[in-house]
């Protein structure tokens, strides 16, 4: 279905404010432009490879543990179903869902830390910003020019992400090329791009809950210890993860729509222009809901991504990808189709951050 042919709200992402995109383009008979974004990241290479890229539990540890592209998976459907019920454009929630992890590196967090100390001051490393360098520069589809070419709309949303960006220094030296495209870095996203960005708190919170019950890191009993959970699921007989997760995915999702509905009606916005404009982001969950997420996330932190068990990974995963830099750094012309374009230490970042966990191991054992 062409945009056209949907009743969105003024303010949403929608034909009239369709940015296009930076290289020539012909427009499709049958598909709206945020469908061919949609599409275009689906169907590229590092798409694929985050199937076996780490959530928090590496990819062989079990096989109903998230990994990045079941992830990305669950933060469009969460998007696409806030988008629906708040008249906005769902195709582009969707295709910022499932391009926002894209430059991830191998063994998730672990994986980024570790590349970036790899870097040294020669450089940065940020997943949020690779994320535009693979969709910019990297994935190799066209003659004609690199990346995927994708709507200056969905790239605005994947920049501010985390809303307006206040240190460009770290797109100066990751991705110089982003400042072709004239985007102000000092306002807030589209609504569009704010939902997908709270959908991911969402998913990671909930699916991280459900993954680390599934690892018997912590038990149900410790979460109704968090004051929010113990209050939200007083009325509720919880026995079982599934129960508990379903039930606080439609809780959040219920919070965030209702909150972001007041605002809309007292913003009362006309077009797009003065949603850009807004001091402050619209698409929002209420206060107590804000803490309470506070506290899930410092009770995962301390009881699952500090457990032992995911620390001796991320240490094993830290001396992977260091010594993955470090040989590639001394042996460059053992690296697989350099950049000329871009420093050594740039391509070697690259394609390792490209890496999926297996790959890197298997790459990793063949240094010895």
């Amino acid at each position: 279905m062409s945009l056209s042919k949907v009743n969105f709200a003024d303010y949403s992402t929608n034909n009239n404010n369709f940015l296009g995109r930076k290289h020539e383009y012909k427009p499709s008979k049958y598909r709206g432009e945020f469908q061919r974004d949609r599409d275009r990241v689906i169907h590229c290479n590092s798409f694929r490879r985050l199937k076996h890229k780490t959530q928090v539990f590496i990819y062989h540890e079990g096989d109903h543990f998230r990994t990045r592209l079941t992830h990305s998976l669950e933060v469009s459907q969460i998007a696409r179903s806030v988008a629906r019920s708040l008249n906005l454009n769902e195709d582009l929630c969707e295709v910022l869902s499932l391009a926002h992890d894209l430059g991830h590196t191998p063994f998730g967090h672990a994986g980024e830390d570790a590349l970036n100390k790899c870097l040294d001051g020669k450089g940065i490393f940020d997943h949020n910003i690779q994320t535009l360098r693979i969709l910019i520069l990297l994935e190799d589809v066209y003659s004609s020019h690199p990346g995927l070419n994708l709507s200056l709309n969905t790239l605005d949303g994947l920049l501010k992400h985390n809303g307006p960006i206040s240190n460009k220094k770290l797109y100066e030296d990751q991705i110089p090329e982003i400042f072709d495209y004239n985007f102000n870095f000092k306002t807030f996203g589209s609504l569009e791009a704010q939902i997908a960005s709270l959908s991911d708190d969402i998913a990671y919170n909930c699916h991280d809950i459900d993954d680390g019950l599934r690892a018997n890191l912590f038990s149900i009993d410790e979460l109704k210890e968090i004051n929010f959970i113990s209050n939200l699921f007083s009325n509720y007989d919880i026995k079982k993860k599934e129960k508990l997760v379903r039930v606080l995915l439609n809780i959040l999702v219920t919070d965030l729509l209702e909150t972001s509905k007041k605002k809309l009606e007292k913003f009362n916005f006309s077009n797009i222009e003065e949603v850009y404009n807004s001091p402050k982001a619209i698409i929002s969950f209420s206060d107590k809901t804000l803490e309470g997420l506070d506290n899930i996330r410092n009770f995962l932190k301390y009881k699952m991504y500090e457990h032992n068990f995911i620390k001796k990974w991320n240490n094993k995963s830290e001396i992977i990808i260091s010594n993955l830099y470090n040989f590639y750094k001394k042996n460059y012309k053992k690296m697989p189709n350099p950049n000329k374009n871009f420093s050594i230490e740039r391509n070697v970042s690259d394609y390792i951050s490209g890496m999926t966990d297996n790959f890197a191991i298997k790459i990793y054992k063949g240094l010895k």
